[in-house]
């Protein structure tokens, strides 16, 4: 009976192997580039298909922005469902730390900065954060939605179809233009406020050293029960929506709001110089009436009118 109680005693378990502990940090989050991912200091081409575009745009302004641009700002952020907009911003010469650490807080990858001088000039800064480039506009012909009233209209938040004109692929610095605005202004395909088609159009075409920006709609004229032809492109029109503006490229830094400069436009003319050009003018004016003047004096002082003798005659 003592064998069968001991047989029937249950057997010790051989002990558990102890489980690998695990990572106490997170692993470092590699560093995205323009054309890849950035892995120890080695920049490797980014082919997975699984690859998430999370690109999250900050759009601010300085102060004492006029009105006029601050609706055209308004009218961008109402462009770019990817977008998150921010309090105003002091410009200063500090302000690119202080726009990089607003983006870092905001969990931004790009920065569109809308500065004004002078409540005349309006400066765009369009900036890959934190590490750059970066790129600084002068803004022309500015004409928002609510001064155009346009006949198009498109869904809020739907993705845009961006177009560039062929010049964009003439010089390297054009390139770069290029691929900065298309990370910029292309919404990301699984963003939670963004609708899963396309309705509209960005056109970004260079004309005289500029960069033209235009909305269009795509417009299909069908009844509601019918069904829109996949072929049916010939059918399709664009109806601009708004808004318009120049872009005039001054310079192209490697940094994020400064740093060595990668391109300069040999073309630029500040507004400060176009208006002082145009005092200079207005001063030669005045100069010119009052050389005149003098002309005229001295003519008179060397041809003096003979003495009429009938002057005095009605005097009496």
């Amino acid at each position: 009976m003592s064998g069968l109680v001991g047989m029937g005693k249950k057997r010790k378990h051989e002990e558990a192997s102890e489980a690998p502990k695990k990572q106490e940090t997170a692993p470092m989050r590699s560093q995205r580039t323009l054309t890849g991912w950035k892995e120890e200091g080695i920049e490797t081409q980014n082919d997975s298909p699984v690859f998430r575009n999370k690109e999250k745009v900050l759009v601010t302004c300085s102060r004492r922005i006029t009105y006029r641009y601050r609706h055209l700002m308004l009218n961008v952020v109402s462009l770019l469902p990817h977008c998150k907009k921010d309090s105003k911003v002091e410009s200063k010469e500090s302000k690119g730390a202080t726009l990089n650490e607003l983006v870092e807080l905001k969990n931004c990858s790009s920065c569109l900065f809308f500065e004004c001088r002078k409540q005349k000039d309006l400066y765009l800064w369009m900036a890959k954060c934190p590490s750059g480039p970066s790129v600084k506009f002068l803004v022309n012909a500015v004409h928002t939605m609510e001064e155009l009233k346009l006949t198009g209209n498109h869904l809020k938040g739907s993705r845009p179809i961006l177009t560039f004109s062929t010049n964009f692929a003439k010089d390297p610095y054009w390139k770069l233009l290029k691929e900065i605005i298309v990370q910029i202004f292309g919404t990301p395909k699984d963003h939670r406020k963004a609708k899963p088609f396309h309705d509209h159009v960005f056109v970004f075409s260079i004309v005289d050293d500029h960069i033209w920006f235009r909305n269009y709609q795509i417009s299909v004229p069908h009844n509601e029960t019918d069904k829109v032809d996949r072929g049916g492109l010939d059918k399709m029109t664009l109806v601009e929506v708004g808004p318009r503006f120049c872009l005039n490229p001054i310079k192209i830094f490697a940094g994020s709001f400064g740093g060595p400069t990668l391109y300069e436009n040999p073309f630029y003319v500040s507004p400060n110089q176009i208006r002082a050009l145009e005092k200079r003018k207005k001063a030669g004016k005045y100069a010119k009436k009052v050389k005149a003047k003098t002309r005229r004096k001295m003519h008179e002082m060397s041809n003096p009118l003979e003495p009429d003798e009938f002057a005095d005659m009605w005097k009496e």
